[in-house]
């Protein structure tokens, strides 16, 4: 038991490290990279405030994604809302005394469990079954959906099938806070719910799942379409125009 206890203690510290750093280190990434184009994805909007809501519709909506695919647009948003119930859901695992809005989405969470795995079976279906999408589907594609269907199962299968001592679980999550982690329950499935976490957290930085925080900063929808009004210009393209005339105005030249 204690061996459990501390060997899941270091691999969430370390998961948690790497998700963090990991992130950190991409969206520096993805500040730094210059946008040199104007290249919003048309119909768009002429001003930040459009964008905004631009951008808003999308997060929550997927409107894009609506106007490619339908079964495709389907399957991810009830994927994405049910993962988004099951986060919170979870956060009572973390905080103490645990909020009033979090405890009222309990029994949404659980729904949003079955919505999410249904969500990802037919994304997976669709990686089979579409001609074109099977040809492009890697096999980090269909590991991560693996991944994320086994970490979905296995938490539905300990509310409704094996149950677990969650009270114990929430004390050994607290306790990590305080580093000092409080005896974990050794059920064989919790722990394979647990170690999946895990290792979705040490990948999520370097996956494909990476397009949340990626979506904010695509120029084809976080620019204004105003090419016409002000001329766009990338940093460095800003530099090397200031640098010009004084290039020119050198007798040397």
């Amino acid at each position: 038991m204690a061996f459990l206890t501390h060997f899941y203690a270091v691999l969430f510290y370390v998961a948690a490290f790497v998700l963090v750093s990991g992130l950190v280190v991409k969206v520096v990434r993805y500040v730094r990279t210059p946008a040199p184009l104007k290249i919003p994805t048309t119909p768009a909007p002429t001003s930040r405030s459009g964008v905004a809501l631009r951008m808003t519709r999308e997060v929550v909506l997927f409107e894009s994604l609506f106007r490619g695919n339908k079964w495709t647009w389907i399957f991810g948003w009830i994927f994405h809302f049910g993962l988004f119930l099951v986060t919170l859901r979870h956060l009572r695992y973390f905080i103490e005394p645990v909020w009033a809005p979090i405890a009222l989405v309990q029994p949404f969470g659980i729904y949003g469990g079955i919505a999410m795995v249904i969500g990802l079976i037919g994304l997976w279906a669709r990686r089979f079954l579409v001609d074109r999408v099977r040809y492009i589907s890697s096999t980090s594609d269909h590991l991560m959906l693996a991944l994320l269907v086994l970490i979905g199962t296995s938490g539905l299968l300990m509310k409704f099938v094996f149950h677990t001592d969650v009270v114990a679980i929430k004390s050994f999550f607290l306790g990590l806070y305080a580093l000092d982690p409080q005896p974990l329950p050794a059920d064989p499935l919790l722990l394979l719910h647990l170690l999946l976490v895990a290792l979705l957290m040490i990948v999520f930085p370097y996956s494909k799942l990476l397009h949340a925080p990626g979506l904010f900063f695509s120029p084809t929808r976080n620019q204004v379409d105003d090419p016409r009004e002000r001329r766009h210009l990338a940093p460095w393209a800003r530099e090397l125009e200031q640098q010009a005339p004084a290039a020119s105005s050198d007798p040397r030249g």
